[in-house]
């Protein structure tokens, strides 16, 4: 028995948008190989020949179009809640990273006062040793000697041997409660370091969440604008009823689609100065705060800021500071919309803040320095347009000012 095709494709309609609809909240999206479930241009050309059959089938794109713009809606709320809980794992790495360097350099400078002490004290008991200690005063004494000038020597060794032991006990006593107290410090160092080590996991795993709804909200956009200009050229040939055939219809999406892969490969723009060392400048403007503690700028704003911020006009471009790849982007609470380059060698480079719609790179992507990779905004935790830019040394955020200025390529 020969089944109509059209109602195959209407019987697994539903099927594959349930499909659609878990893929993209389970973090997976479907690829175009279910581009057969929506109508053909030849489903469209057969309804437009009956008035109540054409209307049916507006409805059901109509249908189609909004299931798309809901996939989009729920998979772009999942990736900025997947953002959201990144940032909160990356702040608490931040502050126990801070605690462990803290601990570890009071650790240090602790052991250090211990090793002086004992240096020290070891110096005065060679003294003690070499003045003759009790058995000089001894030797003194047999000696049998009775003038004055032998009673005052005598008198002499004894006062600075005793100030001699006196000294040398003290500076020991110093030396073993510093000894204790760089232990105590060094052992609460070691913890801080574990729980520094078990946050960094979960800062990692939340960054693969992260990744993965965005890579999911991604998907889901690019699927609903591929799919609706298709769509809504059907609906538009279904109400048009001066034009028989729907022919021009698909030689205008056509020629949209070919204008749109036109400009994306002609989207390039000029980078930023690259210095000799291959670090690029990534957005032109002054320095407008610094790296370190501070107090917090606006609601929300951080009081220990990570980074520096750059000055840059509103839309200006931001550029790669170095060569790598695209590890994420997408929303991340505080710092708005989001990249992070993982530059290689453990090194890595931030940049929040972007405006919407101006992220120009794609997760995995490879970049290189002075590359346009976004567009500056003041998304998120911000007081006004500007780059907030990083760099973090196997997760530890460090002063880039600095780091930048090392590379020849200088920030502000």
């Amino acid at each position: 028995m020969t089944r109509d095709p059209r109602k195959r494709r209407r019987v697994r309609l539903g099927a594959v948008l349930t499909g659609i609809l878990i893929a993209a909240l389970c973090g997976g999206i479907a690829q175009p190989a279910y581009a057969d479930a929506y109508p053909s241009w030849q489903d469209v050309q057969n309804a437009k020949a009956n008035q109540s059959a054409a209307q049916a089938e507006v409805t059901k794109i109509q249908g189609l179009i909004a299931n798309l713009q809901s996939q989009v809606e729920q998979t772009k709320a999942a990736s900025v809640k997947a953002g959201e809980e990144f940032n909160v794992a990356q702040q608490k790495f931040d502050l126990a990273d801070v605690k462990a360097r803290e601990l570890q350099s009071q650790a240090s400078g602790l052991k250090k006062k211990a090793d002086d002490a004992t240096t020290q004290a070891g110096r005065l008991a060679a003294e003690l040793y070499r003045s003759g200690g009790g058995d000089l005063t001894a030797n003194l004494f047999l000696s049998g000697s009775k003038s004055s000038a032998d009673a005052d020597k005598l008198l002499d060794h004894l006062g600075s041997a005793s100030k001699l032991v006196e000294n040398t006990s003290g500076i020991y006593e110093q030396a073993e409660q510093a000894r204790n107290t760089a232990k105590a410090m060094s052992d609460q160092a070691n913890t801080a370091r574990t729980e520094r080590e078990t946050l960094r996991t979960d800062a990692d795993a939340a960054l693969k969440k992260a990744v993965a709804a965005a890579k999911a909200a991604q998907g889901a956009l690019t699927t609903q604008q591929a799919q609706s200009v298709v769509l809504k050229a059907q609906v538009a040939a279904l109400k048009d009823k001066t034009t028989a055939t729907v022919a021009g219809y698909q030689k205008g999406v056509a020629a949209r689609a070919a204008a749109a892969k036109k400009a994306n490969s002609s989207a390039g723009l000029p980078g930023g100065f690259v210095g000799p060392q291959g670090w690029a400048v990534p957005a032109y403007g002054p320095i407008t705060d610094g790296f370190g503690a501070r107090v917090s700028p606006c609601a929300g704003c951080s009081s220990y800021h990570e980074g520096a911020d750059i000055g840059a006009a509103c839309y200006s471009t931001i550029y790669a500071a170095y060569s790598g790849v695209v590890s994420y982007t997408g929303p991340n609470a505080g710092y708005g919309n989001f990249i992070l380059l993982d530059n290689g060698g453990g090194t890595s480079t931030a940049y929040g803040h972007i405006v919407d719609g101006g992220i120009l790179v794609g997760m995995g992507q490879s970049v290189g320095a002075g590359e346009p990779i976004a567009k500056v905004g003041s998304t998120g935790n911000s007081t006004g347009c500007h780059l907030h830019f990083e760099v973090r040394i196997n997760g530890s955020a460090i002063d880039p000012i600095p780091f930048m200025s090392q590379r020849g390529a200088p920030l502000g």
